[in-house]
């Protein structure tokens, strides 16, 4: 496997992810950040942050598979989130649950790849709650 996970002793735990990802393949994988639109170009789930979140992941996973590579190949998921300030807590809760819906559909490892939650003020679109890069590493 080109990809190992990891968090080494003494890093903040827990939290639902790895700190460190080691790929050790020769061709990667970028998935450009997706948003919550099916392949008809409509809006998933507007005004719901959970229903957006499953649907950007499976975009991500759509993506990783036209390269012939899986959640498992993945070495890091940067988020980008609208409203995502010190006030976020409700946010979380959303934020997780679509990922603990979508996560034996997708096979996402658990714990996840290294994963960043961004705080933005706007994404691509004004309906648009959540973004989402992938990165793999395949062999």
């Amino acid at each position: 496997m080109s990809v190992q996970l990891l968090t080494p002793e003494g890093m903040f735990q827990p939290v639902p992810y790895h700190h460190v990802a080691i790929g050790t393949g020769t061709r990667q994988v970028h998935v450009a950040g997706q948003i919550a639109r099916d392949a008809d170009a409509a809006l998933i789930a507007t005004g719901d942050l959970t229903g957006q979140v499953e649907q950007v992941l499976r975009n991500a996973g759509r993506g990783l598979a036209g390269a012939g590579a899986t959640f498992s190949d993945v070495v890091r998921l940067r988020f980008f989130l609208t409203g995502w300030g010190p006030d976020r807590g409700e946010k979380v809760g959303a934020f997780m649950a679509g990922i603990e819906n979508v996560t034996d559909e997708l096979g996402l490892p658990q714990p996840l790849p290294p994963v960043s939650a961004i705080g933005v003020d706007y994404l691509f679109e004004p309906d648009v709650l959540v973004e989402v890069e992938a990165y793999a590493v395949l062999d």
